[in-house]
């Protein structure tokens, strides 16, 4: 199983000639400034049979760059809590998945499990296996409850992939709280600790940090570093870069 970093929280996975998307992004959203990192074409990553959403935020569910890239016919799987709200798409082919429902995309089985969404939208982490490899994309999650069962239904995991930035944010409409939406550095280790992961690949980091909207959690690479050491392995990559599991 290859596990491609693709800009933000996206990756492209492939194994044994099918290949899928979890979360591509190209359209950055204005609301956030200036990405920090190029949002590169997606075609620059190759062609999928599948595009997986972990939720319809715009930061991680971009329909414009997923028909222009992809096709607007190609499936699509949304948590179906998430469908209505996703609007008008542009969409042929979109699709709601249930939790614990799995879709087969080729040779890889790919199931919705626990994720929780910083603000409560309908949020799904998705569990992509092979036979051979399986691996979590966790979106955005904060820290939750969860870990120890999907530790126990779908583990061992090979890789956790999980966002680190422990991003704060001041949104229109919503009360600041000053916690963190996402898991911190510290709690990624924790949480790949918990389900067993073979590695930890960080996603949803680097990109954003447009204070006071969305502020990164200060020294995320240093105390991420710090946080695995003697704990899990971890594995950065860089967008374009892959993992071979």
């Amino acid at each position: 199983m290859n596990v491609q970093k693709l800009p933000w929280a996206g990756v492209r996975i492939e194994s044994g000639g099918a290949a899928i998307a979890i979360d591509p992004l190209y359209h950055f959203p204005a609301k956030f400034g200036e990405a920090r990192e190029p949002m590169r074409p997606l075609s620059e990553f190759g062609l999928v049979e599948a595009v997986f959403v972990t939720h319809h935020h715009e930061d991680h569910f971009d329909p414009r760059a997923i028909a222009a890239f992809y096709g607007s016919g190609v499936p699509v799987y949304l948590p179906a809590d998430g469908v209505p709200l996703a609007g008008e798409t542009g969409l042929g082919n979109l699709r709601g998945v249930a939790l614990g429902e799995t879709v087969t995309v080729g040779s890889l089985r790919v199931t919705a499990s626990w994720s929780v969404d910083g603000v409560g939208d309908p949020q799904s982490s998705w569990i992509v296996s092979d036979g051979n490899r399986t691996i979590l994309h966790g979106g955005d999650t904060l820290w939750h409850g969860y870990w120890w069962k999907m530790a126990r239904m779908y583990g061992p995991f090979d890789a956790a992939l999980l966002p680190v930035n422990g991003a704060v944010v001041e949104l229109p409409g919503l009360v600041p709280s000053g916690q963190p939406i996402s898991l911190t550095p510290e709690q990624a280790v924790a949480a790949a600790k918990v389900l067993g992961a073979g590695r930890l690949v960080p996603i949803h980091w680097r990109t954003i940090h447009h204070p006071p909207v969305y502020r990164q959690t200060p020294d995320a690479e240093e105390r991420l570093a710090a946080a695995a050491r003697g704990v899990v392995e971890l594995t950065v990559l860089d967008t374009g870069e892959v993992a071979r599991l």
